[in-house]
């Protein structure tokens, strides 16, 4: 039984109950549903977004379900920003709980290929975005007695894309900068993991659509490349968000979580 399915008396389970999650890219796709998850199973998440209008409306649609969130435009290459946001969290409700740095950036192409441009956002968005948002809570949670980080990562982060240098590149980035930060604050009982989705059926595969040459292509791609032959759902990736947010990973950390259908075996 899934977690993460619509608020209903047979599927609600609190295990977030009295935790405050902020999530940045959380206005569409895997931030979406993870934002939404959380908030259905107890917490009070804050809904960031660069696109302010999509992330009001996943708090609109949590509010028709009679829970309660908070919305906010975000600019995570905006330092001063991601800091006075997730200190306004902490004035506002006391604690931050969750930190849940998603957004991030897909650029396709090989060496020659991708524009040096790319290559630097690639690394403004999938590295240092959530190097700066984790150096902003992590001394809210050293001062509470702890917390969960969760960074977004990828499957490529574990593997390697053909020609999507700048992506594989940053996703592997990010993996090693998140067991740095595991190792160095396991003491403070404040635990940072890796999300590494594979294919999920998001407007994010706009890069690997183009890099394959369409959407028909991509499809054929996923079902002969994965070993369970279909792609993810948002779902099923947030229900692995509830796992990483939760008491259910307290020993957890330093961990690249992959779901992928198998496809990096």
């Amino acid at each position: 039984m899934t977690l993460a399915g619509p608020l209903s008396s047979d599927r609600y389970f609190p295990v977030l109950k009295g935790k405050v999650a902020l999530v940045t890219g959380a206005g569409s796709g895997i931030g979406r549903a993870g934002a939404m998850a959380m908030a259905r199973h107890g917490a009070q998440v804050v809904v960031t977004d660069l696109d302010a209008d999509k992330a009001a409306q996943v708090v609109k649609a949590l509010k028709s379900e009679g829970l309660s969130a908070a919305s906010a435009a975000l600019d995570v290459t905006d330092d001063k920003a991601v800091a006075a946001e997730i200190d306004k969290t902490v004035k506002t409700y006391g604690q931050i709980d969750v930190l849940h740095s998603h957004a991030g950036y897909q650029i396709e192409g090989n060496l020659e290929q991708v524009p040096l441009d790319g290559m630097d956002m690639s690394w403004k968005l999938n590295v240092r975005s959530h190097f700066i948002a984790a150096r902003a809570v992590v001394g809210h949670m050293r001062t509470q007695g702890g917390g969960s980080v969760i960074i977004t990562s990828s499957n490529s982060g574990v593997q390697y894309d053909r020609e999507m240098i700048a992506y594989a590149t940053t996703k592997h980035a990010v993996v090693a900068m998140t067991r740095q930060m595991a190792a160095d604050y396991a003491k403070d009982n404040i635990r940072f993991n890796s999300l590494c989705p594979g294919f999920i059926d998001t407007p994010f595969n706009a890069g690997f659509e183009t890099q394959m040459g369409g959407r028909d292509k991509l499809e054929r791609y996923v079902a002969k490349t994965i070993p369970m032959g279909r792609w993810g759902t948002t779902d099923e990736m947030a229900d692995s968000i509830l796992f990483l947010a939760s008491d259910m990973s307290t020993f957890m950390t330093g961990h690249a979580l992959v779901i992928d259908g198998g496809e990096c075996i």
